[in-house]
């Protein structure tokens, strides 16, 4: 009787465990070109709340998701933007990069190389997980993921590349190929 009873409780929790699985699958995937663009909010390097749905339909977004603050590829990627912000401007282009790092190592960060456009400080992970670019489940550090987010709210490029010089030649590809306004 008590190895019915047993079965019964695991095929239950089975059950419950398989019908929650695929909503957290969908929780974690990562938006595709075409995609809404989740419209997330956090704070940024001087703590003041940042809001996605603030930037939508005024700017195109470059929201660029890295791993960690003063590494070598990350600093590559973040000065590259920086050196290219002036034709970006020109472009309707705002960036923003994401990261899981506190504001205050944010803020060092952009003091150090100069970095003209904001940092969000993700620590809970809440903006990497609605992205889907946790680098893996429980670690405190989002892989290096651009979405280009166009007026509409909707993707119109992903770059899912470990490589700085990758996501700054595709990104400024995908920027040329928008329609102008």
């Amino acid at each position: 009787m008590k190895i019915k009873l047993l079965s019964a409780i695991s095929l239950v929790s089975l059950f419950i465990l398989a019908s929650v699985i695929p909503s957290l699958a969908e929780a974690t995937k990562t938006p595709a070109v075409g995609d809404k663009a989740p419209l997330v909010e956090g704070k940024d390097q001087n703590d003041k709340v940042w809001k996605l749905s603030d930037e939508v339909g005024k700017k195109v977004v470059l929201l660029y998701f890295y791993p960690k603050d003063d590494t070598p590829g990350c600093t590559k990627e973040a000065c590259g933007l920086r050196d290219r912000m002036g034709d970006l401007a020109q472009q309707n282009v705002k960036v923003i990069g994401v990261s899981f790092d506190s504001a205050e190592s944010h803020r060092k960060f952009m003091a150090k190389y100069s970095l003209k456009f904001p940092l969000i400080a993700d620590t809970d992970g809440k903006i990497a997980d609605a992205y889907g670019v946790r680098k893996e489940a429980g670690k405190s550090m989002a892989r290096r993921v651009s979405f280009l987010i166009g007026l509409d709210g909707t993707i119109k490029h992903v770059t899912d590349d470990r490589s700085a010089d990758v996501h700054l030649t595709e990104m400024q590809e995908a920027i040329t190929k928008l329609p102008k306004k």
